[in-house]
């Protein structure tokens, strides 16, 4: 089954397809949107959790930003803080489904199987067998794809070993030994989750410290705070703030510079409120690394690096809170031939200064985008710059 060849499609409904969307709505451009919407925050986030960003930082984007977390709360009479208490995951996913409902009700709930190029354009394969022509193509499906594994456990089956993106939830570990393999937010997060759940905890990191990040400070701030560490959507401080306000700059800095500050800004760093359901609560490992891993009767042997020497450690699973890696392979619904046709840089898609590929027409946002506009990609507050700069690109060249 075939349909008429579409301006633009969008595969993906998060914080960037739907932002996308509702600019390119505005500006009548014709397309399609695929996806379930905010389907990374429904269904790789254990519930229970909070945003580790600020309410100010945690929005979807409009045009003029009329609909943005504030509102949302404000209009359900929901708790709301600009920079101080956290953000749950509840009301953030309950607002990123309100606001497809009133700026993109064409969503279509259905994934992509298959995207090829075609003699106009691309064309794309629905899961219900449908084909859709469309002349430009955005991937936007965030974190899908990119979970991270190390090595050491790729010969162990998924019933010993998984990644933290595939818990929603964490009950079904009572009672049971869990190794959380990670320093960051979901490494936190999970641990405190399980740690409550009953669970025995062991949270193993490779740092000599797990870098909680301290409270925020009561708004107002000091002036001489606000003005020496002003705050962004990455923190606090004029790198992030530089960082997180000009994406476009970053663009533009040297290829192997761009690489490394995307690789040691904004590193592992559990969320302040996360401290005090784990410290004392659950059994950390600083200073560590896995040497070995194999399956044993009960579970997972692991074999610990320590200062002090070898440890010996019997869980019965691991969950390896190790984050996402972009690589541009592993987009499998993309055609082969497609993906091979892209330029690449550290196996990440190089992207010009309005977020196309090297293959004419197709776009990458979001945290593959990274590499190219920096780390405010890997992050919702991103999908503000991104969506004005893409719509109007599309708009410009419709």
């Amino acid at each position: 089954m075939a349909s008429p060849q579409v301006d633009v499609a969008i595969i993906g409904a998060g914080p960037y397809g739907l932002s996308i969307a509702a600019h390119l709505r505005a500006l009548k451009v014709p397309l399609r949107i695929f996806g379930t919407p905010m389907s990374s925050w429904r269904n790789h986030m254990a519930r229970g959790t909070s945003l580790k960003s600020f309410g100010f930082a945690s929005n979807l984007y409009d045009p003029g930003s009329t609909f943005t977390l504030a509102h949302y709360c404000q209009e359900k009479g929901l708790p709301y803080s600009e920079a101080v208490d956290p953000v749950t995951l509840e009301n953030f996913v309950a607002y990123g489904m309100e606001f497809q409902k009133r700026f993109v009700p064409n969503l279509e709930q259905t994934d992509i199987t298959s995207l090829a190029r075609a003699p106009q354009g691309f064309t794309l394969t629905t899961q219900t067998g449908e084909h859709v022509s469309a002349r430009r193509v955005i991937i936007a499906t965030g974190i899908t794809y990119f979970d991270n594994i190390p090595p050491t456990f790729a010969n162990l089956p998924e019933e010993f070993v998984t990644h933290s993106s595939q818990h929603t939830e964490v009950s079904k570990f009572s009672g049971r030994s869990v190794a959380v393999i990670g320093a960051g937010a979901s490494a936190g997060d999970l641990a405190g989750l399980l740690h409550e759940a009953g669970a025995n905890v062991h949270m193993i990191a490779r740092g000599d410290v797990i870098n909680f990040h301290e409270p925020p400070l009561p708004e107002p701030r000091p002036l001489h705070m606000r003005l020496l560490m002003p705050r962004s959507g990455l923190g606090q401080g004029w790198v992030q703030r530089i960082c997180n306000d000009f994406p476009g700059i970053f663009h533009a800095l040297p290829a192997k510079l761009r690489l490394h500050a995307v690789r040691r800004m904004n590193g592992p760093a559990p969320a302040w409120f996360v401290k005090d359901k784990v410290v004392g609560k659950v059994t950390i490992h600083v200073g560590t690394t896995i040497k070995e891993a194999s399956k044993n009767e009960n579970g997972v042997h692991l074999v610990l690096n320590q200062r002090e020497g070898p440890k010996e450690l019997y869980v019965n699973h691991v969950i390896a809170a190790t984050g996402y890696k972009v690589k541009l392979q592993r987009l499998d619904f993309v055609d082969q031939d497609l993906r091979r046709q892209m330029q690449t840089l550290d196996e990440t898609p190089v992207l010009s200064t309005n977020f196309e590929s090297s293959v004419p027409g197709l776009y990458l946002v979001g945290l593959a985008a990274a590499s190219s506009f920096g780390p405010v990609c890997r992050f919702a507050c991103g999908a503000e710059f991104t969506a004005n700069r893409i719509a109007r690109h599309l708009a410009a060249t419709t």
